[in-house]
Parts: structure tokens; C-alpha cells; sequence
């Protein structure tokens, strides 16, 4: 089962650092993310969500891998397979950026809309869906960032843990 954590940072690019951090960690096999978002609440009081996995893509490369390997069988019938892969390949890719534009993967948006609109101003916040991870060291590499754990599925003890990592000045 995943945990979802969303933490919260005085500064619009703080939650874009530590995505990048985690995505070092993930390299590591340290953490294991099923998902993650960033919220930036501008100057205006508009929030602008950064999705870290590009749904419309994945959609169409899919979609166009096979589209195209059904559209060269096709194509086999009647004696003109690269045509087949071309055409099909086209609407598989069509088809699947369509379908991957509409589905919502992980954390659901409304969800973070709506607690994105209580951030301040001029702030940030990321949301991560966690798959596994290893709780020592990534908390060890956490340490320093300064942020507020917001919500969490966490227990009350790693909660309480994660929010220690947080506020511990840099040493």
C-alpha cells in the first residue's frame, strides 16, 4: 500500500529541489515513487500543478507501438505491411494521447487543487505518493530542508519523524 505525504515550503522553488532530491534517491533504490506533484501557489494567488509523469506521452507511445505492430499485420493481408505501420501507428498514437490526456494516474487532482489553495502565497508544496522506501536514509538525506509535513497516511510516529528531518537546520 502507498503512503501519501504532502509537505509544504516557504519558497515557489523548494518543492522542485526536493523532487529532484527524491528522484536522486530513486536512482539510490532508496525511495520508490508511484507518483508525485508539485504545487506552486504564485504571487497572484494562482496554483499551477507540475505533474511528474506526463500522461499524454506515455499515452501516445504506447499508442503508437501498438497501433503500429497492428497496422503492419494488417498491412501483411494485403501485401503492404509498411503502410499498415504507418497508418496504424498514427492512430495508435492519436488514440493513445487522447486516452492518456483524460486518465488521472496516482494522486488525484482535485485533491491537490484544492489543498494547493490553502498554501500561502509565494509558496510551494509537493505531493508524493510513496510506494516503499528506506525511512533512515532518506530521512538522513532530507535533513536540512526546511518544510512542514501538511498531510500525510503516514503513522503518528513516522509523521513525527518526517517533521523532525524537516525542521533540523543544516549542520
Amino acid at each position: 500500500m502507498s503512503d501519501l505525504i504532502v509537505v509544504g515550503f516557504q519558497q515557489p522553488d523548494e518543492a522542485d529541489k526536493v523532487l529532484l532530491k527524491l528522484a536522486q534517491l530513486k536512482k539510490e533504490y532508496l525511495i520508490d515513487l508511484e507518483d508525485a506533484v508539485v504545487v506552486v501557489r504564485d504571487e497572484s494567488g494562482k496554483v499551477h500543478l507540475k505533474q511528474s509523469l506526463n500522461l499524454t506521452a506515455v499515452g501516445a507511445v504506447s499508442g503508437l507501438a501498438s497501433g503500429g505492430f497492428w497496422g503492419a499485420l494488417v498491412g501483411l493481408l494485403f501485401l503492404n505491411p509498411l503502410a499498415g505501420f504507418a497508418i496504424g501507428g498514427a492512430i495508435g498514437a492519436g488514440t493513445g494521447a487522447l486516452s492518456g490526456s483524460l486518465s488521472d494516474y496516482g494522486i488525484d487532482d482535485d485533491f491537490i487543487k484544492s489543498l494547493g489553495e490553502t498554501i500561502p502565497v509565494n509558496s510551494s508544496a509537493l505531493f508524493v505518493l510513496v510506494r516503499k522506501a528506506q525511512p533512515d536514509k532518506v530521512l538522513a538525506e532530507l535533513s536540512g530542508i526546511q518544510g512542514k509535513v501538511l498531510r500525510t497516511s503516514l503513522s503518528n510516529e513516522q509523521e513525527a519523524r518526517l517533521q523532525e528531518a524537516l525542521s533540523k537546520p543544516l549542520a
